[in-house]
């Protein structure tokens, strides 16, 4: 009986023992438990950290263990370093070490014969790369891991080579590491995807998804279209470029039509905002890569400028100027920076950050080119200035494209007469243009005067002639903008005075019938119409040096040049052009009923009372001397001194590099001058001796060589040595022309990449994110690279990146 009242008696309690209620108190945690460490692994479970793997830092001495980072994100950080690659800086000379009686440093050759090296700039010590990234707390190697291993003496030690040792043999926890490596990326063998094996028919239907993906979105970055509409829902009439581009491509390829949207599995569409911003990142990214080839191991220039984009933010361009492998001038925009402020100290950050980023050492900066700005050109603590101080080879030349503008805007501003000339047209060109009325009047003004000289035989008729044109406005930082606006007010004269007599007759208010007044006075005044076409002939001059500013290939040789030949032409019209221009002027006022002044007259200027006149002279003098040659001496004079650099030696010595001429300039001896003043990094002391040999040999093959004849330029001259194989015969004077090569001229290139960001990041995407922006500007503006990488490498590398559900191997 007692047997079993105890069974009766038995609970769930009898087998399972309640939870004790928790304790407040310190004295009853258990001492033995990292209760931080088990607080931060249930965390990183629930709430996932974001990390920018873009943003991880290179230098193996600097950046975190992986250890230390969420343990739900390692592989993918891991991914993100494996892509990168090991971290290995070419440098022209390594920091020197003391070791015992002697001095020793780092070798580039041993990357070579030992890839897994990494070599960290900043604390001048080699790193193993692939235990770095399965390192544990208790690392096995921390010399090559965390502390960095320094005894360069015991690296070329035969079979006591400390990298070597280090290597070990096939089980050796490095060679684990490398085997960890290899099973990381072959993401087939994962055991995930061996349990949930899809047959080769769906990993095909994944692939051809994911392919239409790519290419709408590849298309669309192209054409700087957005990617997103306001609605994508099912029911929406318009989901957005991107939806709809899928549903064309799926109406004209019905084995894409099956596998897309609607007909897609829910968790693999590839359709989402972060999906599509993965795509154009691994697109970009491949950009940059495939420019980070280009350049190499040569030595590059930096251009750089700042403007502000639609949401007021401080966008600052990067592009590398470089010459490639085939000997042809490169200009490649390679990143757009958002900065919080544009002092020097921030500008050198940011763009270091970039270099370093992508295995570009400042010790390989040729050059820099910026406007004239202070923080920019500053001598002491300008931009310039500081990365001088890094890599005194980095010569700063000031913007070829502003210093012209500077010349010919101030050229202007100190002649009286031509300020309010172009004062007067400006207002003449907007008061016509302003009104949609007024245009259509001009357009209509415009066509009855081309059919009426079609008519009389006055043009000629063919395609491109004659089409109905608009007037110009001029802009204030494009002066070739002043050049177009003349040009069309030549062109369109008549047609201007027909709408301006209509707007006296019929303006809407005394006001616009004043002012219309007032313009026409103006424009049948003879001094208007003279300088009118006085600043045709000096801007038709300078024009051609404005345009081939612009050009990406222009070396600054060839600039110079153009300056000297515009100086020259402008000096000739000065002696010579006087009277034909004259009788041009004279010629256009008999046409339109214009008075023109007897020449041998007193000129009476001002108010024209006799009190008021300081010098007795005629009409003819006034012009000529007053006006004509006063306006082309002010631009000279600006020209040669915002232009000044014939006089700096560095621009002297590199001229006797120049083709032209059948290599008339050509001296051996400024030559070797050049490379010993200028570039003493980049030729040894014994390179020094072979280049005087080679400099003797190049003027008896070279200078007579029927291949080599009719060169003008220098650039030409580099594309022609690779050709012809001689490059490699003298390889120190090619080395030297493409460093004068990539000495910078203007920074045109990177004032049309703020032109593309105006495309893309418009009013109404005006909250685009910045590495959306980066990416989609780089693959627009490098569209010949981004149209030639293919479709399924992008394919892989998106599969590699993270843990996809659907198979795509």
């Amino acid at each position: 009986m007692e047997t079993q009242g105890n069974k009766r008696r038995k609970t769930i309690f009898s087998f399972f023992k309640p939870r004790e209620p928790t304790s407040t108190s310190e004295e009853h945690s258990p001492s033995n438990i990292d209760i931080s460490n088990c607080n931060d692994q249930y965390s990183s479970k629930s709430q996932r950290v974001e990390i920018d793997v873009d943003s991880l830092e290179r230098d193996p001495s600097i950046r975190i263990p992986i250890w230390q980072h969420p343990v739900n994100q390692r592989d993918e950080i891991r991914r993100a370093y494996i892509k990168m690659g090991p971290y290995q800086p070419i440098m022209p000379v390594y920091p020197r070490t003391e070791s015992g009686q002697q001095y020793r440093r780092f070798q580039s050759s041993w990357f070579k014969q030992f890839s897994w090296l990494e070599y960290s700039p900043s604390k001048d010590a080699a790193f193993c790369f692939p235990c770095f990234l399965f390192e544990n707390k208790k690392a096995h190697y921390p010399t090559f891991t965390t502390e960095g291993f320094k005894s360069w003496k015991r690296v070329n030690d035969g079979s006591r080579c400390s990298f070597l040792l280090h290597t070990g043999g096939p089980t050796s926890p490095h060679n684990n590491a490398v085997n960890s490596i290899d099973a990381l990326m072959n993401l087939t063998q994962h055991i995930d995807k061996v349990m949930n094996v899809q047959t080769s028919e769906e990993v095909q239907k994944n692939r051809l998804r994911l392919m239409a993906t790519i290419e709408s979105i590849r298309w669309l970055s192209l054409q700087a279209c957005a990617f997103r509409g306001h609605d994508e829902s099912l029911s929406s009439n318009n989901c957005g470029n991107f939806i709809e581009m899928i549903r064309l491509i799926g109406r004209m390829n019905g084995s894409i039509d099956d596998v897309v949207l609607e007909k897609a599995p829910k968790n693999a569409k590839y359709t989402s905002p972060m999906i599509q911003k993965e795509i154009l990142h691994i697109m970009a990214n491949k950009v940059r890569n495939k420019i980070r080839e280009e350049i190499g191991d040569a030595k590059f220039c930096i251009l750089v400028d700042e403007a502000k984009d639609t949401s007021n933010k401080e966008q600052m361009a990067i592009v590398l100027r470089f010459v490639d492998v085939a000997g042809f001038l490169r200009e490649r925009f390679f990143a757009i920076v958002h900065v919080t402020d544009t002092t020097a100290l921030t500008l050198k950050k940011e763009i270091s950050d970039v270099l370093d980023r992508n295995n570009l050492q400042i010790s390989n900066m040729r050059g820099q080119g910026y406007d004239g700005a202070s923080n920019m050109s500053g001598a002491w603590n300008g931009l310039q200035a500081l990365f001088l101080r890094d890599c005194p080879y980095a010569y700063y030349v000031h913007c070829f494209a502003h210093r012209l503008q500077l010349a010919l805007v101030v050229a202007a501003e100190r002649e009286t007469s031509i300020w309010l000339f172009f004062s007067k047209l400006t207002s003449i060109v907007n008061l016509v243009s302003a009104s949609p009325k007024r245009h259509t009047e001009l357009r209509s003004a415009q066509a009855i005067e081309i059919a009426h000289m079609v008519a009389t035989g006055e043009r000629e008729t063919g395609r491109g002639c004659n089409q109905i044109g608009s007037l110009h406005r001029a802009g204030t930082t494009r002066w070739s903008s002043h050049f177009d606006s003349i040009c069309s007010l030549i062109d369109m004269y008549k047609a201007v005075i027909t709408v301006l007599e209509s707007m006296v007759n019929e303006g809407s208010s005394n006001s616009l019938r004043g002012e219309a007044s007032g313009s026409l006075i103006v424009m049948r005044s003879f001094d208007f119409i003279f300088i009118l076409y006085v600043m045709h002939k000096i801007m038709g001059i300078t024009d051609l040096l404005c345009r081939a500013l612009q050009h990406k290939s222009l070396d600054i040789l060839n600039a110079m040049d153009l300056v000297s030949s515009t100086k020259a032409l402008l000096q000739t019209l000065r002696e010579e052009g006087f009277d034909s221009l004259l009788m041009n002027v004279e010629s256009v006022c008999t046409e339109y009923d214009i008075e023109i002044p007897n020449m041998n007259a007193c000129y009476k200027g001002a108010t024209g009372r006799s009190c008021q006149q300081k010098d007795s002279i005629t009409f003819e003098h006034y012009y000529r001397v007053g006006i004509f040659k006063a306006a082309i001496d002010f631009q000279v004079t600006e020209l040669n001194s915002r232009f000044n650099d014939g006089a700096v030696e560095l621009l002297m010595l590199s001229s006797a590099l120049e083709p032209k001429d059948n290599f008339k300039l050509f001296n051996a001896g400024l030559i070797y001058s050049l490379a010993e003043k200028f570039y003493p990094g980049d030729f040894t002391a014994q390179e020094m001796h072979y280049l005087r040999s080679q400099l003797e040999h190049y003027k008896c093959d070279v200078l007579c060589h029927e291949s080599f004849q009719n060169i003008s330029t220098i650039s030409k001259l580099c594309q022609r040595l690779v050709e012809t194989n001689k490059s490699q015969n003298y390889n120190l004077i090619d080395r030297l022309i493409r460093l004068i090569l990539t000495l910078p001229v203007s920074t045109a290139t990177t004032e049309r990449s703020f032109s593309a960001m105006k495309l893309i990041k418009t009013a109404i995407r005006n909250k685009i994110e910045e590495d959306f922006l980066a990416d989609s500007m780089i693959v627009y503006i490098e569209r010949e690279l981004a149209e030639n990488i293919d479709s399924d490498s992008i394919i892989d590398e998106f599969y590699s990146l993270k843990n996809r559900r659907a198979q795509l191997q």
